[in-house]
This record gives structure tokens, C-alpha cells and sequence, in this order.
């Protein structure tokens, strides 16, 4: 298949990248690493449109879906700009597809004045496809009972997707962070990005589907990770590059040195694997097709190959890899929060097993 990127999205990632350049630069990042969330940059992307980029057009967005996303946040790996797009973006997404009853909200998303977040995750080895948090239902609504675990971004959302079992199996809810019996606990996080535990106790909540909603929620959440994965790994390598160009030993530049150049080429194709099975799944959700299988093997190689990556390059620059004044530092803290985010990697070639197995089986 030929991933190449139209006009259209070639248009998107330009001005993605220029905006990332601009704004998010290495004293930028620096100056709002304390609070995790660069504002003026969330809003520069608002006023250039990229926010909803993915929504419909009758929403305020530009209709590009997962497609148009996925460019941008693989621009936002790159530099590792501090703004909570993926979780905010793909909510918005299942809400336009799914939640008939919640989406007057997306127009505040793709206006920079509101975002949401995703409520996935709950500790242990549990698979987030069967969540343990208990929806029961209570007159016309629901009430929902659990702990979800390292929810992206939770001060400041308008909404809260969050996963449930409720007595017709898994499904996608809507929660108003201001509900009661709703708490939080801030989080620490690898990358430093602002997170929380929500605890949920009989909290009221609306429904937006059914398996098939979460189902989709998850899918594009594991293909935003990973384009999101792809930009930090292919800004990591570039920093590599110019590193190891410059840096001479025994008078020759240390990319000259044949087991430099090798590891800096192993780099080169695990990003390039990252890039297609990325876009493979990409293709997949915007033409309506079963993505299961695509997006589990597009986690994969961003949880995998792209920790990898972020490893290879922090030794490769020796001692200033791990020298915080240095930004190469932020690409191998973000790589790992993404590995682990929503199941590592060997959580993720399990269930990717067990969804082979059934077509095996089938």
C-alpha cells in the first residue's frame, strides 16, 4: 500500500510543524514543564484549526479524521510539546460517532475553550476492552462505581469518557468531573505530564455505546499512541544525527564509526515499521473497516520498537543524554510513558494473540 500523504494532509503537517517549531521550542518546554500544559500552544493549534482537525465538518471540524490526527500529533512527538491532544482529540472523535446525546461539547473542543479526557485504564493486568468499574443503571442514567487509573489530564476537562461493565457487558460512559462521588488523586507520571486516579462512587453518568464504542475508543487511542510514539522517536533520532555528526573521537565524527552508524540505522527501521503499521491501521478506521487487528499491531511496534529507539539514542549521546539542560532527555521519558500507556508490550502481542487465535479458530 502506498501511505504517501495527499495535498490535503501535506498542507496539515506543514503547518503542524510550524506551529510545533515556533512555539514549542526547548526553552518553551522547559519554561512549562512545572505545569505540564502549554496553553498558548493549545490555543495557537485552536486558532490554526488543528484541534478539530478530525471532527466533522458540522462540528466545527475539518473532517480529515484519524488521518488528519494522526499527522498532527506525530508533528507534537517531534518536539515533545506539552498538550493533552491525543486524549482530548480521540474522545471527541467516539463522541461524534457514537454519543448522539453529548455532542454539543465537540464545538468546544475544536475551539480551543474546552477538552475532554479518557477514562480507560484501572491497575493491575486488567485489559481495558473488560473493565472492572461497574455501571448499574438508576431510573434513565447510570451510576458508575471503580477506580480508573492514570487518566490523562484530568484538571480542566469539560468531560470524562470512562470505560464500564454494565448488565449488557463493556461499554463507553459519560461523566461531568464535577459529579458527585467523583474524586481525584494527582498522579506522577514518567514524562511529567499532568495526570490523576479518578474514583468513582455511584457517580452519575450518560451512556455513549455499547462493546462496539469502547471497542472503537480503544482503537483509536491505540493508533493515536502510536503516531504520537513515531514523532518522538523520529525527533530522537534527529537529535541523534546531528548529535553524533558533530561529536568527533579519534578526530572522525562518531557517526562515521561503523557501530554507531549500525545502531542509528536499527533506529531507521524500527521508525520506518512504526510508520507503516501506523498508517496501515490509520486507513483501516477512516474507511470503516475492522481495525482490531491493525491497531493492536500498530501499538505494539510504537510500545516496542519505540522505546527501543528513545533507549538507543539517550546511550548514543553518552552522558549528556541523561543531562536535563539537554532536550534529548524528554524523547526517552515520553517514549516510555507511551509504552506503558493503555498495556506495554507484552500486554499488547497477548491480546494481539488472542485476536489472531480467533480468526484462526473462526
Amino acid at each position: 500500500m502506498d501511505f504517501t500523504l495527499g495535498e490535503e494532509l501535506t498542507a496539515v503537517r506543514d503547518l503542524a510543524s510550524e506551529i510545533f517549531a515556533d512555539t514549542a521550542t526547548t526553552e518553551r518546554v522547559r519554561a512549562v514543564e512545572s505545569t505540564g500544559i502549554d496553553e498558548k500552544l493549545w490555543h495557537s493549534l485552536a486558532e490554526a484549526g488543528l484541534l478539530g482537525i478530525a471532527l466533522p465538518e458540522d462540528h466545527g471540524g475539518a473532517g480529515l479524521g484519524m488521518g488528519g490526527l494522526c499527522v498532527v500529533l506525530q508533528e507534537q512527538g517531534k518536539r515533545v510539546a506539552p498538550v493533552p491532544l491525543w486524549p482530548s482529540a480521540v474522545a471527541a472523535l467516539v463522541l461524534a460517532t457514537h454519543g448522539s446525546e453529548q455532542q454539543s461539547l465537540l464545538s468546544c473542543l475544536a475551539d480551543g475553550s474546552a477538552r475532554l479526557t479518557l477514562a480507560l485504564e484501572e491497575f493491575g493486568a486488567a485489559d481495558p476492552a473488560s473493565p472492572e468499574c461497574v455501571a448499574e443503571r438508576a431510573g434513565g442514567g447510570w451510576l458508575l462505581t471503580g477506580t480508573k487509573a492514570s487518566v490523562p489530564v484530568p484538571e480542566g476537562t469539560r468531560a470524562v469518557l470512562v470505560s464500564a461493565t454494565g448488565d449488557e457487558g463493556p461499554a463507553l460512559f459519560v461523566v461531568d468531573p464535577s459529579a458527585t462521588g467523583l474524586t481525584w488523586q494527582a498522579a506522577d507520571t514518567t514524562s511529567h505530564q499532568p495526570c490523576g486516579h479518578l474514583r468513582l462512587d455511584g457517580t452519575p453518568a450518560e451512556a455513549v455505546g455499547g462493546p462496539a464504542a469502547l471497542r472503537d475508543a480503544l482503537h483509536r487511542a491505540y493508533v493515536a499512541l502510536a503516531a504520537v510514539q513515531l514523532g518522538v522517536a523520529e525527533g530522537a533520532l534527529r537529535h541523534a544525527a546531528s548529535y553524533l555528526s558533530e561529536r568527533k573521537q579519534f578526530g572522525r565524527p562518531l557517526a562515521t564509526f561503523q557501530a554507531v552508524a549500525h545502531q542509528l540505522a536499527d533506529c531507521y527501521i524500527d521508525i520506518e515499521a512504526m510508520s507503516v503499521t501506523m498508517w496501515n491501521a490509520v486507513t483501516h478506521l477512516d474507511a470503516g473497516e475492522p481495525a482490531e487487528r491493525v491497531a493492536l499491531v500498530a501499538k505494539w511496534w510504537a510500545t516496542d520498537a519505540g522505546q527501543r529507539v528513545v533507549h538507543r539514542v539517550q546511550h548514543l549521546h553518552g552522558g549528556i543524554g541523561v543531562d536535563i539542560d539537554y532536550p534529548v532527555h524528554r524523547h526517552y521519558l515520553w517514549g516510555k510513558q507511551i509504552a506503558g500507556t493503555l498495556g506495554g508490550p507484552s500486554a499488547d502481542i497477548d491480546r494481539l494473540g488472542s485476536v489472531l487465535a480467533e480468526v484462526a479458530t473462526a
